[in-house]
Order: structure tokens, then C-alpha cells, then sequence
């Protein structure tokens, strides 16, 4: 019966197509957009990015793109070593709080980022006394917004395995819990965390809005200031970063299948 309902070979390459020509339409746009000029073809304006001279020019964006990739670690190492742990632990001690605790998980995606902002704007000035300004600093407000998203990817993967099964099997074996966090349950939760860490830069990488009223300088805050200055730059910078995450969506599938090849041989 399944067999009958899966699409045929055909069908499936009309769609890959539709949608590789939805994305792929303003990308190469864009592209053209930004090497066109009155003579013809230049590649003059990518090569300016890269000219000393003009270094501080870009200052803004590189100082951004650094500040974004920090957060982006930082927030990922808050979803799986504080929330993942978390849910897991929910799972198997607490499993009458999943209905409360998925509520709270899912809220931030339900308050829009502007009345976030207005909540967290005492809290970091009490950050700020106590762990300065730093643009890291955003990686607490970062890991409330990517709490939904998140929470959905690595549920999905709990609920596919029989987590409690798995974690007495080891226990009675004589493993602590952190081996059996760490050797049990992680590898079998792989395709949730990496779908959960790829979420969650992407997420940052994006995020302009707490950003920008916290008065924090990340990638896209730098896009906006070269924006005023150099159109054809800010498009080639976000030509770079959506080229960056595509490249990382591609790393992260590939682990995730070599992780599964691995384990199902």
C-alpha cells in the first residue's frame, strides 16, 4: 500500500526542481545584481571586500559575522547541554510535566521579539553588571528563542526510540548515568540535536530585532549599517552568509547520515 502511494521517480524530480527553482531565483538575482554595472560583468565589488583600504569600511559586518558565529556556539551549547538534558530528564523522572513543560518550551514562539525585548531589558542590565556587554551576552536571550524549534526536533527523536528501556538496560549493566546520557542516549537522539543545533544557528544567524534594541552589534546589525553605505556590498554579504549556511546545512546532513550508516550498517 505504500508503495503504491509514494511518488514516482518522475514526480519527484518535478518537485525537486520547482523547489531548487524557488530558491534558486532570487540567489542568482541577486548574483547578477551584484557583479552587473553599465560596462558589463565586474567582479570589482567582491574584490573590494577584500582590499585593505577599504577594511574599515566592512569593519561592521566581519565584526558582526564574528559576534554571530560566538552566539551561534554559545546558544547551541545551551540547547544540548542544559535543554536536551533537560527534556530527557523529563522523559524519564517527570513524565506527567511534559504537557507543562512543552508549553513553556513552545511560549517564545507565541510573543513576538519586540515584547521579549521589553521583559529582557532588566534582565541584562543586571547581565551586563555582572558578565559586562558583550555581544555574547545575547546567547541567554538567543537560547529562549530557539527553545520551540528546538524542542520540536529533539521531542520527535525521543519520541522514536524507547528511551526509558534503553537508559534501565544500561543502568543495570553498571553504567552511570553520564555514560548512559552520553553513550546510550545521545547517539540514538543524533538526527534531533543536529537538527536542533542547525535550527538554532540559523535562528541566530537571522535574529536582528533583540539585537538591534539591546544595542548589539551581530551580522545582521552590520548588514543594516552597510546597507546605508554600499548597497552592492550588504548584497554580497548576504549572498556569503546564506552560501555559509547552506554549506553547513550540507556538513551536518552528512554527519547525521554517516552517524546513522554507522549504527544501522
Amino acid at each position: 500500500m505504500s508503495g503504491l502511494l509514494a511518488p514516482s521517480r518522475a514526480t519527484r524530480w518535478i518537485i525537486g526542481v520547482v523547489v531548487g527553482g524557488v530558491f534558486a531565483v532570487p540567489f542568482v538575482a541577486t548574483v547578477l545584481y551584484t557583479i552587473s554595472s553599465p560596462d558589463g560583468w565586474t567582479l570589482s565589488r567582491w574584490a573590494a571586500l577584500f582590499d585593505p583600504e577599504l577594511a574599515s569600511k566592512y569593519r561592521p559586518v566581519w565584526t558582526g559575522l564574528v559576534n554571530s558565529l560566538t552566539l551561534a556556539l554559545v546558544t547551541v551549547a545551551i540547547v544540548l547541554f542544559l535543554f536536551a538534558p533537560t527534556m530527557v530528564l523529563v522523559s524519564l523522572r517527570f513524565p506527567r510535566l511534559r504537557r507543562a513543560f512543552e508549553f513553556l518550551a513552545l511560549l517564545p514562539i507565541t510573543i513576538p521579539a519586540i515584547v521579549l525585548v521589553v521583559g529582557l531589558a532588566p534582565i541584562y542590565l543586571q547581565i551586563g553588571r555582572t558578565f559586562g556587554t558583550g555581544a555574547w551576552t545575547l546567547a541567554f536571550a538567543y537560547g529562549v528563542l530557539v527553545l520551540p524549534f528546538a524542542y520540536r526536533s529533539i521531542q520527535a527523536s525521543i519520541d522514536a526510540i524507547d528511551l526509558r528501556t534503553l537508559s534501565e538496560a544500561a543502568r543495570t549493566l553498571g553504567a552511570g548515568w553520564p555514560s548512559v546520557l552520553l553513550r546510550i542516549i545521545a547517539p540514538n537522539l543524533r538526527q534531533g540535536l543536529l537538527a536542533a543545533s542547525l535550527i538554532s544557528v540559523a535562528v541566530v544567524l537571522g535574529e536582528f530585532t533583540i539585537a538591534s534594541l539591546l544595542n548589539r552589534q551581530v551580522l545582521q546589525t552590520g548588514l543594516v549599517v552597510i546597507n546605508k553605505q554600499d548597497a552592492w556590498a550588504s548584497a554580497i554579504f548576504t549572498l556569503l552568509a546564506l552560501a555559509f549556511a547552506f554549506l553547513l546545512l550540507l556538513i551536518i546532513g552528512r554527519a547525521g547520515r554517516v552517524g546513522a550508516g554507522r549504527k544501522n550498517p
